[in-house]
C-alpha cells in the first residue's frame, strides 16, 4: 500500500514540480564602501529575471 500512495504523490506534484524549474535562487556578492567587507544577498528569482538581479546594487 505505501507504494501506491508514494506513486499516487509524484503524479499528483508533476506539474508543480514543471512550475519550480521556472525559478532559480541567485546569490549576489555585494561589497560594503564602509568596511570593504563583502556580504551576500540571496534570493529565489524567476529564471528571466536573474540579470535584473545581478545587475541591481
Amino acid at each position: 500500500m505505501a507504494k501506491a500512495a508514494k506513486t499516487a504523490i509524484k503524479t499528483k506534484d508533476q506539474k508543480a514540480a514543471s512550475e519550480a524549474k521556472n525559478w532559480s535562487k541567485v546569490i549576489k556578492a555585494v561589497r560594503s564602501p564602509k568596511t570593504g567587507a563583502y556580504t551576500f544577498k540571496e534570493a529565489i528569482v524567476h529564471k528571466d529575471k536573474v540579470k535584473d538581479f545581478l545587475s541591481s546594487k
